[in-house]
């Protein structure tokens, strides 16, 4: 099956390609990578949806020490995140996490925008999001505005991004004196989505421990990062994650083994930066 020719048109620039979205009045998607969006309209899941390509909006592109965060446009390929020696320096988690999204086809593809407008809850960069406390950039015919990662993901494939807005960048905090960050996942294949990942921020000030894969969103593991602030230790912990955590039963894994590697990856992640 292949999508249903609805029209494409490619953007000049950022401004002309919000314009284009205004115009579109929801009738049109933003083109980036296209690894999950060109999938989508084969499979006539996403209806006669026009395109607009943003390819060539210089804007969108780059990485970028400001202050205290790194800024990464919405552009940034997966590959990207995964060789750059800037996210490798100031956040880890996000450079462990570039090499596991699919394969090395879809990374060269796939924008850091795309996969975070897309919310896939077995996805890794959203999850990177949570935990870092990044936020999310987004343009349209109003303005900028900016969204805390944690206020972004709403439900299943939902976000507050409005349909005449677009991710133009994210910004994370870059990492601190004292402060270790790790990335895990446990999958049937590498390449295949994770039955359970974890993105954990141990930080002087605390700990940060989001989950993917587990829940319609990725899941801030509150909890559980109370009692290990508390002292408590990491069987302690992850026996909390069942206050924490409502996986669902499905083909891949029932929800009680995604609950108990989730435990398992909340062991290794506190063991990793520990250490």
């Amino acid at each position: 099956m292949k999508a249903a020719a609805a029209g494409y048109i490619r953007a000049n620039d950022l401004v002309h390609a919000i314009s284009l979205l205004e115009q579109s009045r929801g009738e049109a998607r933003i083109l980036a990578g296209g690894q999950s969006l060109i999938a989508s309209l084969n499979l006539r899941l996403a209806g006669e949806t026009a395109l607009i390509d943003i390819n060539g909006v210089a804007e969108l592109s780059g990485i970028e020490l400001v202050g205290d965060r790194l800024r990464i446009g919405a552009l940034t390929r997966h590959r990207e995140l995964a060789t750059s020696d800037l996210v490798a320096r100031h956040v880890p988690a996000i450079a462990q996490a570039a090499p596991l999204i699919a394969h090395a086809a879809i990374r060269n593809r796939g924008t850091i925008g795309g996969s975070l407008a897309y919310a896939d809850p077995a996805a890794e960069l959203p999850a990177c999001m949570l935990a870092l406390d990044a936020e999310i950039v987004l343009r349209g015919p109003a303005g900028e505005r900016r969204v805390r990662a944690g206020d972004f993901f709403i439900d299943l494939f939902t976000t507050d991004l409005a349909e005449d807005e677009m991710i133009v960048a994210v910004e994370v905090p870059v990492v601190v004196a004292g402060e270790r960050q790790t990335t895990m996942e446990l999958a049937r294949r590498s390449g295949d989505y994770a039955l359970a990942g974890i993105v954990l921020v141990n930080r002087p000030s605390g700990v940060r421990a989001a989950f993917f894969g587990v829940g319609p969103t990725p899941v801030l593991a509150t909890a559980a990062m109370a009692a290990i602030d508390g002292g408590a230790s990491a069987d302690e912990a992850a026996e909390l994650l069942a206050d924490d955590l409502q996986p669902l039963d499905d083909v891949h894994a029932p929800a009680a083994v995604r609950l108990h590697l989730a435990r398992v990856l909340l062991r290794r992640a506190l063991a990793a930066t520990r250490s």
